[in-house]
């Protein structure tokens, strides 16, 4: 890939980022990710992964505007047509629009070169360790979605079992789980360095918000009776 091949799609890619997010930086990051797990693989094709890496996210919009879409399906579509109207060939627009497909986990989708292995991967590790919950905390609160949730009981749910979208029920949904099935053994050593500073923040956040609630409580009703809240 040339410089002109990169700063055209690099340009696309900026035009469709809107989302805080999966905004540009994330984009960078992945690519990034990507190209640290390459150097520990054999024969892949940069040009694919790099491609790939750029325009992983580019259906974020149509999927926002409308949540029946998925952004993987919208923006490999979106990715292919521009492609194929900029010059590149089949083959290759193809092979970026498999990659794209299948960035996103899901157990009817799963990549099939290994160029899609390490855009998995790569996306993956942005929602691992502090970066993975920094990016949730900001999309929470664009949404407009708490930290936690409290039982009528002043009780902070730890997000184990909750059905309402909070930061503490993402976590536990979501976070706290994706740190195995990486395809690449460098992902996976990448993952793991970052799993303890995840359950460090998770640990400390439960623990200032809840006791507070716990010794607060009682002591409000000393002075104002028994209480609901």
């Amino acid at each position: 890939m040339n410089k002109e091949e990169y700063a055209l799609i690099e340009n696309y890619m900026r035009m469709c980022m809107e989302d805080s997010a999966h905004d540009q930086e994330h984009i960078y990051r992945v690519l990034y990710n990507a190209l640290d797990i390459a150097k520990t693989e054999k024969n892949v094709d940069h040009d694919i992964l790099i491609a790939a890496c750029l325009l992983h996210d580019i259906g974020r919009k149509e999927q926002f505007e409308n949540p029946a879409l998925c952004h993987a399906v919208v923006g490999s579509d979106k990715a292919y047509r521009f492609l194929r109207e900029h010059g590149f060939a089949l083959d290759y627009a193809e092979q970026v629009r498999q990659c794209l497909r299948t960035h996103r986990y899901r157990r009817d989708l799963q990549p099939q070169s290994l160029e899609a292995e390490i855009l998995f991967d790569a996306d993956k590790l942005d929602v691992a360790g502090a970066i993975g919950i920094a990016r949730t905390l900001v999309y929470k609160g664009a949404v407009s979605e708490p930290l936690y949730c409290v039982t009528s009981n002043g009780e902070v749910l730890t997000g184990e079992n909750d059905t309402t979208p909070s930061f503490f029920q993402e976590y536990k949904y979501k976070l706290e789980k994706l740190y195995s099935n990486f395809y690449t053994k460098r992902a996976a050593e990448i993952a793991k360095k970052r799993q303890q500073n995840a359950v460090a923040f998770y640990t400390a956040l439960y623990r200032e918000v809840s006791v507070p609630y716990q010794t607060g409580r009682t002591e409000l009703e000393k002075w104002i009776g028994n209480t609901e809240k």
